[in-house]
């Protein structure tokens, strides 16, 4: 309104000039007058630069639905394990808590889907940074062709001392591969690793995804540089691996649970891989207090597969990367997607409620996520 009221008094300036003759007064008057306005108009400008610069931040805001449904990504196996897809409906029932559950919508396995993949761009990635891209590229062009990619990097830059976390979009959602194999090329950091950060970025971004069905892919080897210093202090006096073990909580740690909490009211599954810098194992005589923090790391991350139905990957070779990116695109491509809403009468008071899903066919087996909490 401001930008518009700004132009309308430039026009009347313009208009005015070309019907009074200007006496030395006039002038005065008027060049004192385009002075202001043209003052108003760079502040409004420079108001519109900052604001357009300050939107492609991204952001970890959530957009809260007031909703109860409860969106359930749910893959159906045989007792070989092959993936069944071809179920409707009518094939599945659904359980809180051991109540039958009404179905209010059904997505069939074939239904696209919106997918962040986020790249870990700290500096333990550094050695096999191409191997990551091009198994990452290979990825998406095993999706669906309706899926919709936003790729997401992330990493925490070290500037004369100061922690500066860095989460950077590089391609927002889209289906045009070209675009997204842009932005996976484009992927570049180095330092610390922010992961939780850039997880509540990429649901952020999922919550403004309307209605669709969602995911994350995440290749990171899960140490957290903020969580590692929790573990470090919690292990402090440990003089053995088993004493550091028993010193740390990694599931009872509320930057975990607010991105478990998130990802509960949006249905979101996460597929984590996880990167053989991770493994505690490659560590010829780790100290306990490495041990606490690669073992609490690697905890989490099967912890963010089990509760959002996704499923942990270790990756322990790099050339087996490709593969295991491939095999999570196949998994995405067996899920149907099931929303139900429970009853109003329950009040959301933090309690856990157990999820159980039942199909037709006593031979087959169904796997979502355990349940949430009704926060």
């Amino acid at each position: 309104m401001l930008l518009a009221n700004t132009l309308c008094a430039l026009h009347t300036i313009r208009t005015s000039s070309d019907q009074v003759a200007m006496t030395s007064t006039s002038f005065l008057a008027n060049k004192s007058l385009f002075k202001n306005v043209c003052a108003a108009l760079a502040f409004v400008l420079c108001a519109f630069g900052t604001a357009t610069a300050q939107k492609q931040e991204p952001d970890d805001t959530v957009e809260r639905i007031e909703s109860n449904l409860v969106q359930l990504n749910i893959g159906v196996a045989d007792r070989k394990g092959y993936a069944v897809t071809n179920l409707s409906r009518g094939d599945f029932v659904v359980y809180e808590d051991g109540v039958r559950q009404t179905i209010q919508s059904f997505e069939p396995a074939s239904s696209p889907f919106s997918l962040v993949l986020l790249l870990d761009m700290s500096g333990s990635t550094l050695n096999f940074r191409q191997t990551l891209k091009q198994s990452a590229a290979r990825f998406v062009d095993a999706l669906a062709p309706d899926d919709r990619v936003a790729v997401i990097s992330f990493w925490t830059q070290i500037k004369k001392g100061k922690r500066e976390e860095r989460v950077q979009t590089l391609t927002a959602f889209t289906t045009d591969r070209r675009k997204i194999g842009d932005g996976i090329a484009s992927a570049d950091g180095t330092g610390e690793t922010n992961l939780y950060k850039a997880l509540r970025v990429a649901i952020a971004q999922l919550s403004r995804e309307d209605k669709r069905r969602k995911a994350i892919v995440v290749m990171t080897d899960g140490k957290d540089t903020g969580l590692e210093k929790l573990d470090r202090g919690a292990s402090a006096n440990a003089q053995t691996a088993e004493e550091a073990r028993a010193s740390v909580k990694p599931d009872d740690n509320q930057t975990l649970r607010g991105v478990l909490d998130a990802a509960d009211r949006q249905g979101v599954t996460i597929y984590p891989l996880a990167l053989p810098s991770g493994d505690i194992a490659r560590i010829a005589q780790p100290l306990p207090q490495q041990v606490a923090i690669y073992t609490s790391a690697r905890v989490r991350l099967q912890t963010l597969a089990n509760r959002t139905g996704g499923r942990l990957h270790e990756i322990n070779r790099l050339e087996d990367m490709g593969r295991l990116y491939a095999e999570v695109a196949a998994d995405l491509r067996t899920l149907y997607t099931i929303a139900y809403q429970p009853p109003g009468t329950r009040p959301r008071d933090g309690s856990w409620r157990a999820i159980n899903i039942e199909v037709s066919r006593a031979d087959l087996i169904a796997h979502t996520r355990p349940g949430y909490y009704a926060r």
